[in-house]
């Protein structure tokens, strides 16, 4: 039986697999099961172009047998050249090949600093993605990356705006450079529990970044990891079996 990202007893440790060939996809998976993977996340922007079919899409999906699949087609070098509205309809294609959850930039088709637009002909166009994605049998998360510090009010803004929009899941990324910020970030967590009614992904990012190691035991549906620290993998993001073993000695 398939499992799913929503209705979890606890965080999913969702394992970043980045790679630009599905066979390194393939090992990173095999790899990061032993270890207690729940989950995995795919960006098929770092994947070379003549791998960017739905063969292989499929071959992927298969591949990650009963576990869930996050996916993101984020701007990036590989994805130079493209519009939005290509990366639209390359991740309409994924979404039809077996997505679990496909990633939608908020600030898709009106690219701004924070990554949410409030022009209203891109939050419609937004909106018609993200029943596009429910169509095809996907959910939806809304991203964010600010990868600074702002007020609480700022971040509760910017929520209320992924769940207006349709999303199932609102995911945003901070930063925190002392540990005041650190300190205030850990509040907001409890104030999107209180006024959302999505789950969430709320992270950091700078020199203060615990928010990535506990945030799934205050309030985050998930922990974004890796199993290695690689060329293409995000180096903030923590590794698969340290993150396991602070949520299980938690516990």
């Amino acid at each position: 039986m398939k499992h799913s990202f929503f209705e979890r007893d606890k965080a999913l440790l969702t394992v970043m697999v980045q790679a630009d060939n599905p066979d390194r996809i393939k090992e990173l998976i095999d790899k990061s099961v032993p270890e207690g993977a729940e989950a995995f996340g795919m960006q098929f922007e770092q994947m070379k172009s003549e791998y960017r079919t739905k063969k292989v899409y499929d071959d992927l999906f298969a591949y990650a047998k009963d576990k869930p699949v996050y996916v993101t087609n984020y701007r990036t070098a590989k994805n130079e050249g493209k519009s939005d509205e290509q990366l639209a309809e390359e991740l309409l294609e994924i979404a039809e090949c077996g997505a679990d959850l496909c990633d939608v930039m908020g600030d898709y088709f009106d690219r701004q600093p924070d990554e949410l637009t409030v022009d209203k002909t891109a939050i419609e166009k937004q909106k018609e993605l993200i029943r596009k994605i429910h169509n095809k049998g996907s959910k939806v998360l809304m991203s964010s990356h600010v990868l600074k510090y702002i007020p609480a009010e700022r971040v509760l803004q910017i929520a209320l705006e992924h769940q207006k929009r349709g999303a199932d899941i609102c995911k945003i990324v901070t930063g925190a450079d002392t540990m005041e910020q650190q300190i205030e970030n850990l509040k907001i967590i409890n104030m999107l529990k209180e006024n959302l009614k999505i789950p969430f992904l709320f992270l950091c990012g700078g020199e203060c970044s615990i928010l990535r190691r506990i945030g799934g035991e205050l309030g985050c549906c998930m922990y974004l990891c890796v199993y290695e620290h690689d060329a293409l993998a995000t180096q903030t993001q923590p590794l698969l079996k340290k993150i396991k073993m602070i949520r299980d000695n938690i516990e």
